[in-house]
């Protein structure tokens, strides 16, 4: 069988390694011919059969067909337009065209999602930051949340309390360009809505979703005051606490038009019941597939290399009989301040947690490491694993305590690494 990748990048060079060990061929299509060092490092086009540039469409399509290609899927959030544009041109089974917009804009997510019923935030979009702060005050909101319309991560996402905020905050977003190259025309301003925060991974066809993991986020305000990741564990998919969320994921992905495919979806369980964040129609990105198929016996991209290859497979699994036989945290790297990195002798000391499972990283010896104030510069991940809770805490703590004292550039810093949000 042969696959299509559109931009093989993050999970998505998980996904093309999951699908050559089940013996299918892949291709690669590139969406823009200016992708970040951020996405394509890691890349080998060795991995793939054929690679083929970014272009039009129709042509793409048909040069697929002659290629054989029975499935075309997105690696990553920049590759999901062309994905179900090549998909729905090629006939293959896919998600909604109609709804194809609202998959990727923010702002048209919001919209379509609470025309079927979905929760989501009060929001809406400005080209210009004194609209956007006149918003604000004429909805009477305490706190807002601005960022892109089509982003991923925490890629200027801000927190504001006050007009000014929120104009400064959108002036950023404005004067920016996205993670995937492309300006910011609008900036979207939303009510900043709290509770518990979730991610669902799931994996579609043909309408029928099934969660393959849900995690349970944990963020925190960094150095700049801008959220940041701090930590991720899984929730059972048949523990009490998954019940609402099932249905809510499961009808936005109806009302996204998800019918076949990959999916990450972020919701935040509030007083009022769960809400949408965003959704995005391809594999969750920042995490180890391998170490989550250690625990559980099964990840998001090995169902949906299973599924792609055999629908069968879906029909067949059973979300709600996942277990986890070890407590597992995942563990965002923190660098709080910029220097200089000097060595990687500093991956030794994370390396002797004794619940360390796995740390992934890209940093490099002279590079300049920025203080972290998102998901991209972020220096890595880790995973922990434990039979008993205090064990990871205590590692959890530790890695902290070592990352104020200055452990990946040297630079100490007073103060907290940051409060939870």
């Amino acid at each position: 069988m042969k696959i299509a990748v559109v931009d093989g990048y993050s999970t998505g060079r998980t996904l093309v390694s999951a699908l050559r060990n089940r013996g299918s061929a892949c291709i690669h299509v590139q969406s823009s011919p200016d992708m970040s060092d951020y996405f394509t490092r890691g890349f080998h086009a060795d991995d793939y059969e054929a690679v083929l540039s970014s272009g039009d469409p129709a042509e793409l399509a048909a040069e697929l067909s002659r290629l054989g290609a029975q499935r075309v899927v997105a690696g990553t959030e920049s590759g999901v337009i062309l994905a179900d544009t090549l998909t729905h041109l090629m006939g293959l089974p896919g998600n909604r065209y109609e709804t194809i917009a609202a998959r990727r804009d923010k702002v048209l997510m919001g919209n379509t999602a609470a025309a079927a019923g979905v929760a989501t935030p009060l929001g809406g979009a400005f080209a210009d930051a004194a609209s956007a702060a006149e918003w604000f005050v004429s909805h009477g909101l305490e706190e807002g949340v601005v960022k892109p319309t089509s982003s991923a991560g925490t890629d200027n996402v801000r927190f504001c309390r006050t007009p000014a905020e929120v104009h400064s905050a959108c002036e950023a977003v404005l004067n920016s360009v996205n993670l995937y190259g492309q300006r910011n025309t609008v900036a979207l301003v939303q009510e900043r809505v709290r509770g518990i925060e979730y991610y669902a991974n799931t994996v579609s066809h043909e309408g029928v979703h099934r969660i393959a993991e849900l995690w349970r986020y944990t963020k925190r305000v960094g150095s700049a005051g801008y959220p940041i990741y701090d930590y991720e564990e899984p929730v059972p998919v048949a523990s009490a606490e998954a019940v609402p969320l099932r249905a809510f994921v499961a009808a936005t992905l109806d009302a996204l038009g998800v019918v076949s495919g990959a999916a990450h979806t972020e919701v935040m369980m509030t007083a009022r019941g769960p809400v949408l964040i965003e959704s995005g129609a391809r594999l969750g990105g920042g995490t180890t597939p391998a170490v989550v198929e250690k625990f559980s016996g099964n990840s998001q991209t090995s169902l949906l290399a299973d599924t792609l290859i055999d629908p069968r497979r879906l029909e067949e699994f059973d979300d709600a009989a996942t277990t986890w036989f070890r407590t597992v945290r995942n563990v965002a790297l923190i660098n709080p301040v910029a220097g200089q990195v000097r060595s990687l002798d500093w991956t030794e000391r994370i390396e002797a947690l004794p619940t360390l499972v796995t740390l992934t990283h890209g940093v490099k010896v002279g590079e300049h490491l920025a203080a972290t104030t998102d998901l991209i510069n972020s220096p890595g991940y880790v995973y922990l694993a434990a039979e008993d809770p205090q064990d990871i805490e205590r590692d959890y703590r530790a890695l902290r305590d070592m990352e104020e004292e200055g452990l990946y550039t040297g630079g100490v810093r007073t103060g907290s690494a940051g409060r939870h949000v």
